[in-house]
Order: C-alpha cells, then structure tokens, then sequence
C-alpha cells in the first residue's frame, strides 16, 4: 500500500510537472516579450510622442501584459497544485495504511495476519499495534523526502525554463579564430606580416575578391559573383541603392560573416588563413554608427590603439578637425563620457570615430559613410586630415553623398549583389548608366 501510494504521488509529479514546465516556459517567453517592449518604448519615446502613438503603445504594452497574466495564472495554477494534492496523497496513505493495519489485526483476533507474526515472534495483539504503530512513523518518514522534492519541483521548473536561453548561447559553437598567419607591428610601428623564419614582410593593403558568392542565409543570396581588387594605396568607392551590398563588401573583409563561394585575399593570403584578431587589428574602421564608451575622451581616442600616445591621440583629433570642440569641454581630453557619449553631439561623436581611425594607423581604412553626420562646412575642414588619413593606405569608401567620391581611383556601382559599373568619376559619368542617375538624379521611373 505505501509503494502504491508513493508511486501514485510520483506520477502525479511527473504529469503536473510536464503541464508546469511548458507554462513555465511560456511565461519566461511572454516576460522576454514584454521587457523588450519596455525597453524599445523607452528609448523611442521621443518618436512615440512626435508621432501621437502613446494610446497604441499603450494598447500593445496591455495586450502583452495581459498575455503574461492569462500565462502566468495557468503557470501558478499548477505550480500551487502540486504541495496541496501531494500532502493529501500522502495523508489518505497513512489513513487506509492505518485502517488496513487495524484489520489486519482485529479481523480475526489473535488469527489475524500480523497477531498470528507477532505470536509467532512471541507477542500478541499488543506486539501487533506496537508493530503497526511503528510501521505509520516510517511510512511518513518515507513521504517526508518525497514532500520536499515535489515542493522544490517548481523552482526546478522555473529554473530551467529561464536558463534554456542560458544553455542555448552556452551550446553555441565559439567563433572561428581564423588560421596561423600573423600580423603585427614592427619596432617602428609599421604593420608586417611574421613569416614561420622569423622574417618579416610589410603589409602593402591589397585586397581582391575572386569570384565571391555570399548570403546571410543560404536561400537568399546578396552577393553574386563579386571580383574585386583594390591596389595598395588605391581609393575605391562603392554606390549604389540601399541594399545593394555596399556593407557587406566591407564585413566581410572584416571577417565578420564568412563567404560561401570564393576567396579574399589581404596581400595574396587568404584572409581565413591569417588570425582574426590580428586581421582585424591592421584594419582601420570608421562605421555609420558610432559607439563611444564609458570613459574620457582620450580613453575613446585611443581605444584604436592602446599603446597610443597623448601626443599621437591629439595630432589624430585635430586631422580630424575634433580639436576646437574639445578644447570647449569642460574638462577637455579627460572629460567623462557616459551613455555612448550622450552629452555630444551626432557629429561630434563621428569626428572622435574618426580620430578613433587615424589613431589606428592601419593599413587598410574602412570608411562606411564616415562623414554622414557632419555638415557640409565640418566636412570641408576634416577633408584635408582625410587626405592625409588615406595617403598610402588602401582605402574603401561606403558613399551616400556622391559629392565625397569624386577623387576616388575607381567607382563601384552596386545593383542586387552585382558590380553593374566600375570607373572613375568623369568615365562613369560619360556612360550616362546607373552612377549618373544617382549623381544626377535623373531616375527613370519603371
């Protein structure tokens, strides 16, 4: 009877356990939902209020929360279940294992099952109740274990359903380190290739696509067929509608996604043979987005080579025309920024982007439209530091404003993953293609 009863207790366990861990799961996903929601509303709550749409986001925040009640009432439902049924399981045991005790003893008199042990042990009835009475203390020292594991049953539960996202990112397989070539600085400061003898070779900044072929999935493919190259020193600007590809040029020269067809290759090497971090050490970046972190200016500043000087990070600063409006902080150089430099401007924090890049000194420099929240006339004061960035080094340019491309060696128009024009300015221009409708906005509508 006590076997039966525990193995009726344990079942009911498992069954309201699996119901709980699926709600539970829910619940955790309904709770991801509605502090995402949270989050996105608060950081967009100006756009929320230029456009009126407090009442519906109001309206979404509701119907998401009520989502997580309607969950979390199911969730609780069988989560408070459990304690209750298990302890009145466990109580209905020791009542028929008692009942079934005392007929067992008093059926028949001293025939009875146990009085007949107990006689032939000795004992009489009395022997037999005295048994009895122990058996009932052990049968509750034997549901007493099997109380406080179904009782911590549900945090169990809730546990794991909040740590499946944990495991997820933890069962990740690690990035990629890339292969064994090496890439450093030499004792002048020069970026060089380390060869397996010891014996260095300078990094000259030629990179080529051959024949690349690469999609973010596999069923949509973004670059078709690309083959490129770019001469050590050579400038080259990529144009194009949004979506074309122009970015995704330059991620994957980064290494940041890698191809499907095809090779890259960074001075003749393939860039998946040379170590990544060291790859993307000799590359200077200056993104669309810019990311200042918590820090002084001149901490941000070096942050695209630590082993800068105070010296070098303000010669940087003033190519790249960031010098006055430092010099009106309150602290100047040492001035705290805080919240991805909040308390600058956009433009501000693109010029100390590209402070950031000249710092680096890097051999190949990446500009995704680098200069896409400067004025015209700031554009003008930092385009002669840009020059001096971009001299001798090979250089890609992410252009929107095609007034910045003119001295470029050699255009790339971009259409659907494809090169459909390469030249220079006056060449492109004289095609009367795809680069002289977007330079001149002469579209053609289909």
């Amino acid at each position: 009877m006590v076997f039966a009863a525990l193995a009726l207790i344990l079942t009911f366990v498992k069954r309201n356990g699996g119901r709980s861990s699926r709600y539970f799961l829910e619940q955790q996903t309904a709770i991801g939902r509605l502090n995402g929601f949270v989050e996105e509303m608060t950081e967009g709550q100006k756009v929320i209020k230029t456009f009126c749409h407090e009442k519906k986001a109001e309206e979404q925040f509701r119907a998401l929360n009520d989502e997580l009640n309607r969950v979390g009432r199911a969730t609780n439902s069988y989560a408070f279940i459990m304690g209750p049924v298990n302890g009145n399981l466990s109580y209905l045991q020791y009542i028929v294992v008692a009942l079934a005790g005392v007929l067992l003893i008093l059926f028949t008199g001293d025939a009875g099952l146990l009085s007949a042990y107990c006689a032939a042990s000795g004992g009489g009835v009395a022997a037999a109740a005295g048994v009895l009475v122990s058996f009932l203390a052990y049968s509750r020292q034997i549901n007493g274990p099997v109380q406080q594991v179904s009782q911590q049953f549900n945090a169990i539960v809730m546990a794991l359903a909040g740590a499946e996202r944990i495991f997820e990112l933890l069962d990740a397989a690690p990035e990629d380190q890339g292969g064994d070539i090496t890439l450093d600085r030499d004792e002048q400061g020069k970026w060089v290739r380390k060869k397996p003898d010891g014996s260095c070779v300078p990094l000259r900044g030629d990179i080529r696509f051959e024949d690349v072929v690469f999609g973010y999935t596999p069923e949509k493919v973004i670059l078709n067929h690309i083959s490129l190259y770019a001469k050590p020193g050579q400038k080259i600007t990529f144009v194009g509608s949004t979506g074309a590809g122009k970015t995704t040029i330059t991620n994957l020269i980064n290494r940041f996604y890698d191809i499907q067809a095809g090779r890259i290759t960074y001075d003749g090497l393939d860039i998946r043979e040379i170590r990544k971090d060291d790859l993307r050490r000799s590359l200077g970046v200056v993104l669309q987005d810019t990311h200042l972190f918590t820090g002084t200016v001149m901490e941000n500043i070096r942050y695209g080579r630590p082993e800068a000087t105070n010296e070098e990070c303000i010669r940087a600063a003033r190519l790249a025309n960031a010098d006055f409006f430092i010099a009106h902080l309150p602290e100047g150089y040492q001035t705290m920024l805080h919240s991805d430099g909040a308390n600058l401007s956009q433009g501000q924090r693109q010029l100390l982007a590209i402070a950031r890049a000249m710092v680096s000194d890097c051999p190949v420099l990446i500009l995704d439209e680098a200069t896409s929240s400067i004025d015209t006339y700031t554009e003008k004061l930092i385009k002669k530091g840009m020059d001096i960035l971009m001299e001798g080094r090979t250089v890609f340019v992410i252009a929107h404003r095609l007034s910045t491309v003119r001295n470029s060696q050699a255009i790339l128009v971009l259409e659907h993953g494809k090169i459909i024009e390469r030249g220079n300015h006056e060449q492109l221009l004289a095609q009367k293609g795809r680069y002289y409708q977007l330079y001149t906005g002469a579209f053609e509508l289909d």
